[in-house]
């Protein structure tokens, strides 16, 4: 039995009515799949006409391939055929006025794409190709000038095209488990981007040009061969969750943190100005002078010290265990002021970075 559900248009009549058809988790193969469309075409009544379907759902089935038959619908905007055996998406799909488009986890080549996504130019917003057998980056997204949400992880994609910019208003980008070097600094030309996700790479180093995204929100660095970020990065004001955990920057952040005490001199030097001791520039030696000159205040306001050479760098955020914070922002006297909640940032200073992934 088909799965029919409508939404009515402004239009009252049924025969303009707005379809969805799901026929997932039905087990289905290319051939059972012709057979249920060619009875679906052959005894539709007057309101379950095949061109008012705009929403086809053959997810989790059995397709090895999208049979011809399914051009019937010669008005959808959405299809999702993820979590089959597809080893291609075929050119007729292109007819299609599609918004958006889930093919993710099949095993679906580059070679297998049509060879043009320009029929998809006008309309097509959201493309997940990931979980497929994609060697390098389609260069047919490049034509889609207005997509908006870009999947293309779990593949085997090495490296992000230049102009990757050309995709002007992309708003989410995710190229995650694959196996990029590097990040060309033309993304730093997407700005709309919200979401960056390049986890589960090889990265070595992040463009200074990520600073210039300055509505992202969300950037996924985790399982990298990061050991630097950019300083740049702190002038992402709407970055509100970094994942950076299994990267060397952490362990080293971790590790200098822990077992990297400060000096004799740091020590006494803070206690003579936490503790306002007097003394005179004439009493002491010129190097002393202006080293005690050169305090720095604790940017936490719910702390008196102070720091010299020493210090924690963060952003005022943790990770999920509460525990560390990411050098990028602010320096503090203290890890007890990382560590300690009591000593939170008020909630309007504090919204910036709200969740970052260490371990």
């Amino acid at each position: 039995m088909d799965l029919y559900s409508s939404s009515e248009s402004s239009d009252s009549d049924p025969a303009h009515s707005v379809k969805t058809l799901d026929y997932s988790y039905l087990m289905l193969s290319s051939q059972t799949l012709v057979t249920k469309l060619t009875d679906l075409e052959d005894n539709h009544s007057r309101d379950e006409k095949p061109e008012s379907v705009q929403t086809l759902f053959l997810y989790n089935n059995q397709l090895i391939e999208l049979p011809k038959k399914v051009g019937i619908f010669h008005n959808l905007r959405h299809i999702d055929i993820s979590n089959n055996r597809l080893k291609s998406l075929p050119d007729f799909m292109t007819h299609f006025p599609l918004t958006s488009l889930n093919a993710k986890n099949n095993i679906i080549s580059n070679e297998s794409l049509p060879k043009s996504f320009l029929p998809w130019s006008g309309t097509l917003r959201k493309l997940n190709l990931g979980g497929n057998n994609l060697g390098h980056f389609p260069m047919q997204c490049l034509e889609l000038s207005n997509l908006k949400y870009l999947y293309l992880g779990s593949n085997e994609i090495e490296e992000i095209p230049r102009n990757i910019n050309k995709i002007t208003g992309l708003s989410i980008l995710c190229v995650g488990g694959n196996r990029l070097i590097d990040v060309p600094d033309t993304v730093g030309k997407l700005e709309d981007l919200e979401v960056l996700i390049v986890s589960d790479n090889r990265l070595e180093s992040l463009p200074a040009s990520i600073a210039n995204l300055k509505k992202l929100k969300t950037l996924q660095l985790h399982k990298n061969r990061l050991r630097t970020l950019p300083t740049e990065i702190v002038a992402l004001k709407c970055l509100s969750e970094l994942s950076l955990r299994d990267n060397p920057l952490v362990v080293k952040f971790v590790n200098d943190m822990t077992y990297n005490p400060a000096s004799l001199l740091e020590i006494s030097a803070r206690s003579i100005k936490i503790h306002n001791v007097n003394y005179s520039r004439s009493e002491l030696p010129q190097c002393l002078s202006d080293y005690l000159a050169s305090a720095h205040h604790c940017l936490n306001p719910k702390c008196n010290g102070v720091f010299f050479d020493n210090r924690v760098e963060h952003i005022k955020f943790v990770d999920f265990c509460g525990k560390y914070r990411v050098p990028l922002l602010q320096y503090l006297c203290s890890s007890k002021c990382v560590v300690d909640n009591s000593v939170l940032q008020s909630q309007a200073d504090y919204g910036r970075m709200r969740k970052v992934l260490l371990g």
